[in-house]
């Protein structure tokens, strides 16, 4: 199953450590299990949000990866983040003064619980992307037994994204070029025509790859990747990081 390359492939970063080398699906099911006990942490844990970070900062560095451009990648939750910070304002129950603003204590809970579980489920993700190849997490969700449509859906998707957006871009020049400058809501009639435009091609596009596979024998389903499976020393490796922040989230919840 291949995967495209460009923004289909940009959060990777090329590296030849043990991490980068461990097979996709036990670094997929890694991650789940980090983020289950992150999610399993109790809200005024702080120390143990602070050792789940630091469990992701020590395999950032164990794998050079640079940790800024990492941090720098967490800005997808800016949105939300900004969801979080009006609970405080819109909660319910009892209120506390913070700068002269009644902010109410549950709403303040719930930011604190977006921002810290939130951050850290984000971060494996990109943690995992930067290790992993688009084709290789989509041969790990393969392996681990994923319904096929699923993987084969992701893959065109994947696949053509690049085509897409390129073709998006070169619409847009051409919108440029024909002196296309809205200044308001009510001229961005051409970026409206030009969205649905990109739609129907789109769709006639998939038409004609789809048939074009059915031609060449497709019937349902992509042939699985010739990859070495995961040996039991890949999944040893593999579970220390589930396996500490279960520690962490247990030692948490015992307190």
């Amino acid at each position: 199953m291949g995967a495209g390359h460009g923004r289909t492939d940009g959060l990777y970063v090329a590296g030849d450590g043990r991490l980068h080398r461990l097979p996709a699906e036990a670094k997929i099911v890694a991650t789940v299990g980090y983020v289950v006990a992150v999610v399993a942490t109790p809200r005024d844990a702080f120390w143990a949000f602070a050792a789940h970070g630091a469990l992701l900062l020590a395999l950032a560095r164990a794998a050079s990866l640079p940790v800024g451009a990492l941090v720098r990648r967490l800005r997808i939750e800016v949105p939300f983040l900004a969801f979080a910070v009006f609970l405080p304002l819109v909660g319910t129950g009892p209120r506390i003064d913070v700068v002269g603003l009644p902010l109410s204590r549950a709403g303040l809970w719930g930011a604190w619980t977006i921002l810290a579980k939130g951050t850290l489920g984000v971060g494996a993700s990109i943690l995992l992307a930067a290790t992993t190849p688009v084709a290789g997490i989509l041969g790990g969700l393969d392996r681990l037994r994923l319904p096929r449509a699923f993987t084969a859906i992701a893959g065109s998707m994947v696949r053509y994204l690049d085509v897409i957006v390129g073709e998006a871009e070169r619409m847009h020049v051409a919108r440029q070029s024909r002196g296309y400058d809205p200044r308001w809501l009510g001229q961005a009639r051409g970026a409206a025509a030009s969205a649905g435009t990109l739609f129907v091609r789109s769709y006639e596009r998939g038409e004609r790859v789809h048939l074009a596979m059915l031609a060449r024998g497709y019937t349902g389903s992509l042939p699985r990747l010739c990859a070495v499976p995961a040996t039991a020393g890949d999944w040893a490796t593999a579970a220390l990081l589930p396996v500490a922040a279960a520690l962490v989230t247990l030692t948490a919840n015992l307190r």
